[in-house]
């Protein structure tokens, strides 16, 4: 973001200082998580290799990818990096067999109008947040199934429950993704494995950073006023959520306070959907 924006004198863009995080033990424990090289990906592989497991961090960035293992050295779990592009649907279901935890969180963004939108982008957009995860669910439940306990935790978003003009592939994969996220839960239900969404709204990440040029074109209006007008026009709460937030929805969905928890999305909007 190019500049600060502000509201009543409170600096939007400023992160907040962290909270301490949830107590959960998942020593033992497999988790792969997507997108994992930056944003919500590289703080839930952080986070969960704090609380002890062993991440898969799968993305298509090498140089990100050997940052966060750099990071996450000296943590009291195992962070091993696996360069994947996530159109390649097979290497994806592969990688997910044995993980106790799937962390579905890769994403990509563009903002166009409908029939300005680039068809082979629509379709790349529907491959690594819908088609992907669902390949990597279905890699993972074997191992699931077979122990008796799994965790699948979609990363969904504020736009799986509400839509947003110039956003038809994000939005169209985002619903879909909240589908085939229930359809796990009920399957998964007798076999001791749950599935939910986590929705959060605008997080400070590269992702939303990258919009701002788009959305103030799109919109009309000059850089500077996308993170108010647009981007936070619709939440109560005049601010980014961090990613380290979202990270700790995503421990707490895989703790034994949440087992009861299924086929359900867990806003993290800031009264988005309050409206």
């Amino acid at each position: 973001m190019s500049a600060p924006v502000t509201a009543s004198g409170t600096d939007l863009a400023a992160p907040l200082p962290r909270a301490a995080g949830l107590a959960l033990d998942l020593t033992g424990r497999t988790a792969l998580v997507t997108g994992a090289a930056g944003g919500i990906g590289r703080a839930c592989a952080l986070r969960l290799a704090a609380a002890g497991a062993r991440v898969r961090a799968v993305d298509r960035a090498a140089e990100g990818l050997e940052a966060l293992a750099g990071e996450a050295s000296g943590l009291p779990g195992e962070l091993e990096p696996r360069l994947i592009d996530l159109t390649d649907l097979d290497a994806a279901e592969t990688a997910a067999a044995g993980a106790d935890i799937l962390v579905n969180n890769a994403g990509l963004q563009l903002v166009r109008p409908i029939e300005e939108f680039p068809p082979d982008v629509f379709h790349t957009v529907l491959t690594v947040m819908l088609e992907a995860p669902f390949r990597l669910i279905r890699g993972a439940l074997p191992h699931m199934y077979g122990q008796g306990w799994g965790r699948i935790v979609n990363i969904s978003s504020v736009h799986g429950l509400r839509a947003s003009a110039f956003k038809s592939a994000y939005v169209a994969a985002k619903h879909g993704l909240e589908g085939l996220s229930k359809t796990a839960a009920l399957e998964g239900a007798p076999h001791g494995v749950t599935s939910n969404c986590v929705n959060p709204g605008y997080v400070r990440t590269p992702l939303v950073e990258r919009q701002i040029a788009d959305q103030a074109a799109a919109h009309g209006i000059p850089p500077e006023r996308v993170l108010a007008d647009v981007l936070l026009k619709d939440s109560a709460l005049k601010r980014l959520i961090e990613p380290d937030e979202v990270a700790e929805a995503v421990l707490y969905l895989c703790a034994p306070q949440a087992s009861f928890i299924t086929g359900t999305s867990l806003a993290l909007d800031g009264g988005w959907t309050a409206h």
